[in-house]
């Protein structure tokens, strides 16, 4: 099973007027935004399942992705979601499937500390993606950090 954990794209930051569901991106944002839809497009299988916040902000990140890759919006990754809600979602690790999770810091930091057995918190940049791969090998699974891509490098 593939898990790819994309941080939202920058966005605007909080204030009082704005909920914070309904922050959009910034112009740079969507410039993250697009830079990794392009890349995703090149490297993502056709199948892959597309889950995302129904934060604003998220769904603006992954709308460049195009109709290839059609997305679901699921409440249980609004902030403040807990890595168990990212794993039941996603059904890691008993899906043969791609999963592409389009969310929010810190639970996709979280997520990826747990699968990859770190012992302190890992960040993920705003617009960037890690790609998680889990195998078997001499009889044993393993999660593989298959590659992390940030937008602003591509």
């Amino acid at each position: 099973m593939d898990l790819l954990l994309w941080r939202h794209a920058q966005a605007v930051d909080v204030n009082d007027t704005l909920d914070d569901l309904q922050r959009p991106l910034t112009k740079e944002g969507e410039k993250q935004a697009k830079a990794m839809s392009a890349w995703l497009k090149h490297h993502l299988p056709r199948d892959t399942r597309v889950l995302c916040s129904p934060a604003l902000r998220t769904r603006q990140t992954v709308l460049p992705l195009g109709k290839e890759f059609a997305y679901q919006i699921c409440p249980e990754l609004a902030p403040g979601a807990s890595v168990e809600d990212l794993l039941r979602l996603t059904r890691w690790p008993h899906d043969d499937a791609t999963v592409l999770v389009v969310g929010h810091q810190p639970t996709l930091g979280l997520l990826a500390q747990r699968l990859l057995g770190m012992q302190q918190p890992c960040p993920i940049k705003k617009g960037a993606l890690w790609w998680l791969r889990r195998r078997v090998r001499n009889d044993g699974a393993q999660v593989v950090l298959h590659t992390v891509q940030n937008a602003n490098m591509l």
